[in-house]
């Protein structure tokens, strides 16, 4: 009996070892809400990322397990989540979604010693100002942005009537800032400039006053739920008027909203993950589960790839070693080979013009 509950013990120790060599990494974005779509997008990258690793034989031989974590692009909840990810142990972040997310739970993460990088958060302080080294992320900046839709504003639409608004909210305001300015240092002037409440149904107010003030072309920097209803509120009171806005607009779920009211809507984004070179058997693997791997899904999986690949470099998830090797590394990825800069920032292509046409959207071939 001795012999048996010795052997037992040492079972129970040699399984519980086997779940603490587990590396455990996680998610963050807006699960739940009105961004949902945009959550699902990255839940759908991280959860094939590790399926992938895994499968390899994970990362320095230990197997990864996921966190989702749903922060529905609230600051306060973004904080909640990244505080119960530091509770779970969670060697590192893939998040958050939206930049007002990702701003205060990098302060969390930086003080846990958690890596953090994000697939999809453009505000440029996210990186510029943030509170250590371990944040960073594969996708490009609102500045970026904004100076080519800025630019093709001014040039394209300057004898025309051009409104800028925004959401008022840290990726919106930033994005819609960026591109006033750039609009107005290639020469053009906004007719006007507003902002607006995001979550509201009814911007009957917002489209008359454009009407009025005979507005021909639309920026929005906000999400795709309300620049939806906006584009199709202005269509029901007989406006032309052309949507343009950023890379948020980068769901089948835009359409979805406006129908056939959508059609012609111009958005910037980087050049479409799913046509790079490296990005084929992957896009069809995900096809084949019935993922369209739209927006800030190759993303995400990249995200998880370049740190995936830093900790094998570094030989250890401590959080020292795996800054420097993502400092020091060059990493290829389904997005392509990409590095890092001194604060953080990728070296990914910029921004290109997309627009929406018979519920799809393409980029455009010559701006």
């Amino acid at each position: 009996m001795k012999k048996l509950l010795l052997a037992s013990a040492a079972m129970s120790f040699a399984l519980t070892g086997a779940a603490w060599a587990d590396i455990t990494i996680a998610t963050a974005g807006p699960m739940t809400g009105q961004y949902a779509s945009f959550g699902a997008q990255m839940k759908a990258g991280a959860e094939m990322a590790v399926e992938d690793l895994n499968a390899a034989g994970g990362v320095n031989g230990e197997q990864l397990v996921l966190r989702i974590g749903d922060d529905a692009c609230d600051p306060k909840q973004a904080v909640a989540v990244a505080n119960q990810f530091a509770g779970e142990g969670v060697a590192f972040v893939a998040g958050h979604f939206c930049s007002g997310s990702s701003i205060p739970a990098s302060a969390v993460y930086n003080d846990e010693s958690i890596v953090q990088i994000s697939p999809a958060s453009t505000n440029p302080a996210f990186t510029e100002e943030r509170p250590g080294p371990g944040v960073f992320r594969v996708c490009g900046r609102d500045d970026q942005q904004g100076q080519v839709a800025g630019t093709y504003l001014a040039e394209k639409f300057a004898d025309q009537n051009v409104a800028i608004i925004d959401d008022k909210t840290a990726y919106g305001a930033g994005l819609a800032r960026e591109t006033q300015a750039a609009m107005e240092a290639a020469g053009k002037q906004a007719t006007l400039v507003e902002s607006y409440t995001a979550g509201e149904k009814d911007y009957t107010a917002l489209v008359s006053k454009l009407k009025q003030a005979e507005i021909d072309v639309l920026y929005v920097g906000g999400y795709h739920t309300e620049a939806g209803l906006m584009k199709r509120q202005m269509v029901e009171q007989g406006m032309d008027t052309i949507l343009v806005s950023g890379d948020a607009l980068v769901t089948d779920e835009y359409w979805a909203i406006t129908g056939p009211a959508g059609e012609g809507t111009l958005m910037t984004f980087s050049p479409d993950p799913r046509k790079a070179p490296g990005a084929a058997e992957l896009v069809e693997k995900f096809r084949a589960k019935g993922i369209e791997p739209e927006g800030y899904v190759l993303y995400t999986y990249a995200a998880i790839q370049t740190w995936a690949d830093a900790v094998e470099s570094a030989g250890s998830t401590e959080f020292d070693a795996v800054v420097g090797a993502l400092n020091d590394g060059t990493f290829e990825t389904v997005l392509g080979t990409l590095e890092f800069d001194d604060v953080g920032d990728v070296s990914l292509p910029g921004y290109v013009f997309y627009e929406w046409t018979d519920g799809k959207y393409d980029e455009m071939s010559a701006m």
